[in-house]
């Protein structure tokens, strides 16, 4: 078994194309690492609806040129099946370790296999690539990037001409070309062939930028912006130009885009500490509004001042902002169906019920579903993700949700309000939809499978002093809903009235080693008075609802 694992290695090693990742491995090989070895090729890293992600290194189960060729030479052949043999596939990348590199293996890649191939002129935004899609009547696009995953991560992101992410089937049937390639010997990489396009298709973005709002709108707000050492500052200071925003005033620490983030431990808004020197830089700016994208700018995070916070400034949830903006789309008369995920609040469904010619819809997680909601108009999720403009980006993006979140601040402080007074304007309204989240991050991805078997046998009938009135096992599809590996429960509101209802959804991460669960509870508002106690309620009971689901899940 040992002699088969380095042999194995060893005919890895003579295929791989990268001088670092060579190194690496032959280190291993040397030093007889088998215990490393077994980890690095215990399988290959999976293709699926997410694309590719994974640690940097060398070996199937890692990230390096050698698997990227063979996912190019798998979407390559896919694309030549379906017809499409002579048409264009676009390329994006951003900052990261070796994403420049996997950028131009794909090129190489796609022209050999007799596509054409144009790669961005720099890196930049995913929103940039998804709208380079249509933009440029390509018939799929490719970004390289992680995303928000730790500094020894990347990734491979694949979308289909429509400008949307892949899903099922498109996802397997790549995955079986990719397993079908025997060796890299069979994958022509002429050196030159492909385009690497202008910076107009930066403008033509930006152009389209102007879309998300109205002529003549406020624009007097000041704010706060960091790019977490991603690539979103200069397009996201170039839109805020062009729309008539004052400058940011963007972290200095933040600033530039550099793969190792220094500053952060996981350069993700929505992690600990991420925020702590946007919030220092707002203490000494004094801003109305903190502005973050992750690093390649598809999310956007908002944070609001607090008096009651030692940071003097609060983070609102994905939620607090997705709600916030859809309510600012109603305002505009904006007309369609308005969309989120089933992990996401259910606020946006009163929202919508409440609001002339709005419809509601709500898919599975991740915007793959969202963009392909039929007649939408407006799409979040949880996470941060927010769709304002599908007809020229149709996935999450965080630089048009920046713009459209600055047009809201500056109209509410026009009339002498803020984020703040439109949210408890909504919790009167619809009632306090108050949302949290579970997260767990485990080493061992055998814990997750044993939660989500745990809770489908043993099944909580009671969370928080609430009954349990449906489990449902999403693995099993609904004729809204296709199957997915997650469990929601809808719990009944308490005897007293205080609480209307809650809903649990448990899902393992499809990016990231953790299993996940997104909790909601609805407390009724008489009026705003009545706010602070609802809000009292709420924590209380979403922390009764983590303690009780984290004992029956063993996590």
């Amino acid at each position: 078994m040992e002699r088969d694992l380095i042999a194995q290695a060893k005919t890895w090693l003579a295929e791989d194309p990268d001088p670092d990742t060579r190194e690496e491995l032959a280190a291993l090989i040397d030093a007889g690492n088998t215990a490393e070895l077994s980890v690095r090729f215990g399988g290959t890293l999976q293709f699926g609806t997410a694309g590719l992600r994974g640690e940097l290194g060398a070996g199937p189960m890692r990230m390096n040129r050698a698997v990227v060729i063979r996912a190019a030479a798998g979407l390559a052949a896919y694309l030549r099946k379906q017809g499409h043999a002579g048409r264009t596939v676009v390329i994006g990348y951003d900052a990261r370790h070796k994403s420049a590199d996997f950028a131009i293996d794909t090129a190489a890649v796609m022209v050999g296999a007799g596509l054409k191939a144009a790669i961005l002129p720099k890196p930049l935004p995913t929103p940039v690539l998804a709208f380079a899609i249509r933009h440029l009547d390509a018939v799929a696009g490719v970004e390289v990037t992680a995303s928000h995953n730790p500094p020894r991560d990347n990734g491979y992101k694949v979308y289909l001409g429509d400008g949307s992410q892949i899903v099922p089937p498109a996802d397997a049937e790549i995955a079986a070309e990719i397993a079908a390639i025997a060796s890299l010997d069979d994958v022509p990489r002429p050196s030159a062939g492909w385009e690497t396009l202008h910076e107009t298709v930066v403008e033509a973005y930006l152009e389209r930028t102007d879309a998300v709002l109205t002529n003549g709108s406020p624009r007097d707000v000041r704010v706060v912006y960091t790019p977490m050492h991603g690539v979103g500052r200069s397009v996201l200071t170039a839109a805020f130009e062009r729309a008539g925003f004052p400058a940011p005033t963007v972290v200095a620490q933040q600033a530039e885009p550099d793969p190792n983030f220094p500053t952060v431990a996981f350069p993700n808004p929505e992690e600990p500490g991420a925020m702590d020197l946007a919030f220092a830089t707002a203490r000494a700016a004094g801003p109305d509004i903190v502005i973050a994208n992750d690093p390649d700018a598809d999310r956007c995070a908002v944070a609001v001042p607090d008096a009651d916070s030692v940071e003097g400034w609060r983070m609102l949830r994905g939620d607090e902002v997705g709600a916030l903006l859809a309510t600012h789309l109603v305002h505009k008369k904006a007309q369609g169906t308005f969309a989120t995920t089933i992990v996401s609040s259910s606020l946006l469904s009163r929202i919508a019920a409440a609001a002339p010619g709005a419809a509601y819809e709500e898919t599975l997680t991740g915007f793959k579903w969202l963009a392909r909601v039929d007649g939408l108009r407006y799409a979040y999720e949880e996470a941060l993700g927010y769709c304002v403009d599908p007809e020229g980006v149709r996935d999450k993006d965080g630089i048009t949700a920046a713009l459209l979140v600055a047009e809201l601040a500056a109209e509410l402080k026009e009339s002498g309000r803020t984020l703040t007074d439109l949210l408890d304007d909504l919790a009167v309204e619809h009632g306090l939809h108050a949302t949290d989240q579970l997260s767990v991050r485990v080493e061992d991805l055998s814990l997750i499978s044993d939660a989500m078997r745990r809770l489908r046998e043993q099944p909580p009938t009671v969370l928080a002093g609430l009954r349990v009135t449906s489990a449902e096992d999403l693995s099993k599809g609904s004729e809204s809903l296709p199957p997915t590996d997650g469990l929601r429960y809808h719990l009944a509101g308490d005897t007293a009235g205080e609480v209307s209802g809650a809903r649990v959804i448990v899902r393992p991460s499809g990016t990231e080693p953790k299993i996940k669960c997104y909790l909601e509870v609805v407390v009724p508002v008489a009026s705003a008075i009545a706010l602070t106690d609802a809000r009292a309620k709420a924590t209380n009971v979403l922390t009764a609802i983590k303690t009780d689901l984290s004992r029956a899940a063993g996590i």
